[in-house]
């Protein structure tokens, strides 16, 4: 299902819900099924409406207005502008409508996309998150992993923003399935780089959001747009985070969800992956490769894969074999990758720059280096 597709009554239905100012999804969901469907609400009086357990007089207050039909042409205005950019749309009531989000009182009342909607019931669903300001060597990890995980059948959930979620979709789209983006704005509102990053998305996957197209990113939106990727997801990867990272609120949403909660370990010296720690402490699964993830999720593949993403290497002499072990478990910097090795600066320089050369190792910010390979094991 495209999102050039025909909007359905019932869509445009929840759409004019989600416009009465003052009924979140909560709140919503509530009056629906307490009516017997959406198609019901519009009929009620506000006598009836008044009966249902837990609206109070703010929301028959904000519901007026919508009963005497003076959001019709908001509603208009919206599915126009939505047919013009080529925007879709489906609610709890369509077919499209991901399975996942089913089970929660605050899953949104409807969701626009652009893409193939068809992958938000993808049946291996892996939300990857982390810092916006995120370390080179995180990115390089979280793209390699992603699209090793992403030829192995897993859909990788991110939120189309800087950092952990540009890489999470990049490795994506190296990679055979689909990627899903869950934005904090209005499909409508995205800027001219935002717009290209949603074209390359929804041509392997699906773009989302439940605000309205022409609704700008505000802070308080990405508590919303998180819970969205934790709903949809199977499990949640966090990849850096600090302690004040939106990332937690996504790790500890799919904690609620009843969901799987992954966390990948780093230097305690800058504070970056501290929020990892954390959840860590807190229950979350110590990941240290991509294997980790489809190994818990019981997502294991017959066929083998290598989880660097890269291609394999054999040491060519001890001195590179040893270069290359220290490097096994993460970065190090030049010199002590010299100690490590039990070799001078100038005897092994020109043994990293071959490797460099080769693409075997990468070389990161502050004469650190990391393995761009899986070494072959003798």
């Amino acid at each position: 299902m495209s999102s050039d597709c025909v909007i359905s009554d019932k869509a445009t239905q929840w759409l004019r819900l989600s416009m009465v100012r003052g009924i979140g999804p909560m709140t919503g969901r509530k009056l629906v099924h307490a009516v017997g469907g959406i198609e019901h609400l519009w009929t009620q009086s506000t006598l009836e409406l008044q009966k249902i357990d837990g609206i109070g007089p703010a929301a028959l207050s904000a519901l007026e207005p919508a009963l005497e039909q003076d959001l019709d042409q908001a509603v208009e205005v919206t599915i126009e502008l939505c047919r013009q950019r080529g925007i879709g749309l489906i609610s709890p009531d369509d077919p499209p409508w991901p399975e996942s989000l089913a089970p929660f009182d605050d899953a949104p009342l409807l969701l626009f996309f652009r893409g193939d909607v068809s992958c938000l019931h993808h049946q291996r669903m892996l939300a990857v998150v982390g810092a916006r300001r995120a370390s080179r060597e995180s990115s390089i990890i979280t793209r390699r992993w992603c699209s090793y995980l992403s030829n192995h059948q897993v859909c990788i959930v991110s939120g189309m923003a800087y950092g952990i979620d540009a890489a999470a979709h990049g490795g994506a789209l190296e990679g055979e399935s689909p990627t899903i983006a869950v934005l904090g704005c209005g499909m409508a509102a995205l800027s001219e780089q935002q717009q290209r990053q949603v074209e390359a998305i929804a041509a392997q996957g699906c773009v989302v959001s439940e605000f309205l197209p022409e609704i700008t990113a505000r802070p308080e939106h990405f508590p919303r747009r998180n819970r969205i990727i934790a709903g949809l997801s199977h499990a949640t990867l966090v990849m850096e985070a600090d302690v004040r990272s939106g990332s937690l609120i996504t790790a500890r949403q799919a904690l609620d969800y009843g969901r799987e909660v992954f966390a990948v370990p780093g230097s305690v010296l800058g504070g970056n992956h501290a929020g990892c720690h954390l959840l860590i402490r807190e229950g979350a699964v110590l990941t240290e490769n991509a294997d980790d993830v489809l190994q818990n999720m019981g997502w294991q593949s017959t066929e083998q894969g290598n989880p660097s993403g890269g291609k394999r290497y054999q040491p060519g002499d001890a001195d590179e074999s040893k270069l290359l072990q220290a490097l096994v478990d993460g970065s190090m910097h030049l010199d002590h990758l010299a100690e490590t090795c039990g070799l001078t600066v100038p005897e092994l320089s020109p043994i990293v720059l071959r490797l460099e050369l080769q693409g075997v190792i990468e070389r990161l910010p502050g004469s650190r280096y990391m393995l761009s390979v899986e070494l072959h094991r003798t």
